[in-house]
């Protein structure tokens, strides 16, 4: 990749950025990428998969294997604090994950295979929707398009800050926790607040299951008997001062490592709920949200990402320890051999899901030159097409 390459994709970066879209709305920047895509020479653009997911082909007209590569569409509904000249025009939401520098990383990909495409089978350029919420995996294979473009291996990258600058970490097995997001609704009746004896509040139930729904879940070692529960919300009644209230919600993110574990834990948390409501005499629902499966890397993807690494002379630890945070990529898994490696953007970088985070720049050559030779190690080098955009 040449400077002015780096110039070029890091003013579209800084584009992207500036108009986040969040999980589903994703339309605007979907609409811009597949209008790229076709503007460089992709043999097939398709959209409109699982929502605003995109794809572009590139076919090498030979019998052979299907490498995808995987970046994400989606921002999230953070307001963004940062001082860059490219912050966000959209009030509320941020790409404040790096989803706009994952998507111009694949973009560059494609330009190279424009130029130069594959001499087997054929590479897809995945652009998934709603990573955030968990849906958009899903919905994006379930989708009849997908049928036709699904991966054989298919490869993904998220960045890490904490991580020294540039370099990856990868991990063979469990990858990234399972997580869900429970919901939990009380149910009992209101009354004046001169006289709360009348109605029936949640508030008694709600007070004792926070600390018991903590303590199911207390974190420790990344295992297989791993389980964290987080209270990420509550609300009790309405803010009146005239009511004693009625109804209460609790919030809680549940996280294993594995699917397994994860039913246990489901099953543990709605047996607590379920006694906590009947000894207080009080309703209850309880619903899932943000559901992410486990995500595992398949060993042949990653001994092709470390290979890809190690020709490019970029610094590499090899781990078996998990990411705590949850990933849908997992569902490419289901039909394909996966594998996702985490890209360093500095040990003191702001975290992800920080309102100053921005993507760093400088990784974009690092992470299009190890998607690239992991695909040209299956895939090979093709003719070069003398008709592709520059």
């Amino acid at each position: 990749m040449t400077p002015a390459d780096l110039d070029r994709l890091t003013a579209l970066r800084h584009a992207l950025h500036r108009r986040p879209e969040i999980s589903g709305e994703e339309k605007e920047t979907a609409a811009h990428l597949a209008g790229l895509l076709r503007s460089m020479g992709a043999d097939r653009v398709l959209t409109g998969i699982g929502g605003h997911g995109v794809a572009a082909v590139f076919e090498s007209g030979v019998e052979g294997p299907v490498v995808g590569l995987r970046c994400e569409l989606d921002a999230l509904p953070i307001t963004e604090l940062g001082l860059s000249d490219h912050v966000s025009e959209i009030a509320g939401n941020g790409h404040l994950c790096g989803h706009d520098g994952h998507m111009v990383t694949v973009l560059a990909v494609g330009e190279a295979l424009a130029r130069t495409g594959p001499a087997r089978g054929r590479a897809v350029l995945i652009f998934q929707p709603a990573e955030e919420t968990g849906k958009g995996a899903v919905a994006y294979r379930a989708d009849p398009q997908f049928a036709d473009i699904a991966p054989d291996i298919v490869l993904s990258l998220h960045n890490l800050p904490g991580l020294p600058m540039g370099a990856v970490e990868l991990c063979t097995g469990a990858a990234n926790c399972a997580s869900r997001g429970m919901a939990i609704r009380l149910f009992g009746k209101t009354a004046h607040a001169a006289a709360p004896q009348d109605g029936l509040s949640p508030a008694a139930a709600m007070a004792a299951l926070m600390p018991r729904l903590a303590a199911l879940g207390p974190g420790g070692p990344l295992d297989d008997r791993f389980a964290l529960t987080t209270l990420t919300h509550a609300r009790l009644g309405q803010a009146t001062f005239g009511v004693s209230p009625g109804e209460g919600e609790l919030w809680v993110t549940l996280r294993t490592v594995t699917d397994a574990r994860m039913t246990e834990l489901m099953a543990e948390a709605e047996a607590l709920v379920q006694a906590e409501a009947a000894a207080a005499g009080l309703g209850v629902e309880i619903f899932y949200d943000d559901v992410f499966e486990a995500c595992t890397n398949d060993p042949e993807a990653v001994e092709l990402l470390k290979t890809a690494c190690n020709d490019g002379a970029v610094p590499l630890r090899l781990t078996s320890t998990p990411q705590k945070f949850s990933e849908d990529f997992g569902q490419f898994g289901k039909g394909a051999r996966a594998g996702m490696f985490w890209l360093g953007a500095g040990e003191d970088h702001p975290r992800l899901h920080n309102p100053d985070y921005d993507f760093p720049d400088a990784l974009i050559p690092v992470a299009a030159g190890i998607f690239e030779r992991a695909l040209r190690a299956v895939l090979g080098h093709g003719p070069v097409n003398s008709q592709a955009a520059p």
